[in-house]
């Protein structure tokens, strides 16, 4: 045979080999596709036939319970700013949660991502079971943190404040460890080379490196722990969360108190989140041309 009928061959080889991989791997997307449409169809029925109502029947209801709380809220909209008054306090106390559970979950996470961070850690060993300690407070959700702590400690602002700082121990640890990684090691190795200990060579050669990204992350993680704050207070951890429960409790009567609570919980994430965002740009990108320096 000759060299290009030999070279036809394997080409059309090639062409077959690859041809029938696509076939199989079209295949295996079509039967994962199929069971996972059989799990979620026998999810939904399994869930639809243990609930009291039933989800097509309850269906044509689902704005009831919202019309009757802005209808309320509308007939009493004289008494919105004394509600919002009465309910402040319970606000502070939810954002005074979410401020001391990240900045608790922040100081502790930094020095355990620093401990997982591969050429940074002082023991080598302890990366690999320390990682899985932050996979493990990451993974638990606070609620059920908060729950077990509850029974434990009693209700009130602790139990919430311990279970936002552990899941947020696990989330920013594993966000700062990605930010460790991208950091010059020619600061850590000209420390080390005049004798620096390793907290020393942490503070002074990686930290300055990456302290914005550090505090962007940290700004990012007080947004989502006001709106956990304020869903723990529903179990009975204090704050706003636990006057809304008590006032969609109660029912009709109390639904224009409701309504000035969703009202304020909605305006504060709001206003953080736009003030939040604005610092993270400040400290990633700087401040903008043309603006004025001190």
């Amino acid at each position: 045979m000759t060299d290009a009928s030999l070279g036809d061959t394997s080409t059309q080889t090639i062409k077959d080999v690859y041809f029938a991989q696509r076939r199989t791997k079209r295949l295996l997307n079509t039967i994962l596709l199929v069971l996972f449409i059989a799990m979620m169809v026998a999810g939904f029925r399994t869930a639809d036939a243990r609930n009291a109502g039933g989800f097509f029947d309850g269906f044509t209801s689902i704005l009831d319970f919202p019309g009757d709380v802005v209808s309320e809220a509308i007939e009493r909209f004289h008494l919105l700013p004394g509600y919002l008054i009465k309910y402040f306090p319970s606000l502070i106390e939810t954002v005074n949660i979410a401020a001391a559970s990240t900045l608790l979950g922040a100081l502790i996470g930094l020095v355990l991502s620093l401990m997982v961070t591969r050429g940074l850690a002082p023991v080598p060993a302890l990366v690999g079971p320390l990682r899985r300690v932050l996979d493990v407070l990451r993974a638990v959700p606070e609620i059920v943190i908060a729950l077990v702590l509850i029974f434990l400690l009693g209700g009130g602002p602790i139990p919430a404040m311990i279970a936002i700082a552990l899941h947020t121990i696990g989330a920013l640890g594993k966000l700062f460890s990605e930010v460790n990684e991208n950091a010059s090691l020619n600061p850590v190795e000209g420390l080390a080379s005049v004798g620096a200990s390793w907290s020393q060579r942490m503070i002074l050669g990686v930290i300055p490196q990456v302290a914005p990204n550090y505090l962007s992350y940290a700004l990012l993680r007080f947004e989502i722990n006001i709106r956990a704050s304020a869903i723990l207070g529903f179990v009975g951890a204090g704050g706003i969360g636990y006057d809304l429960r008590n006032t969609i409790s109660w029912g009709q009567g109390k639904f224009d108190e409701a309504a000035a609570i969703f009202l304020l919980l909605f305006l504060t994430i709001v206003v953080v989140d736009q003030l939040s965002s604005v610092l993270r740009n400040r400290l990633t990108h700087g401040a903008k041309i043309g603006e004025a320096h001190p």
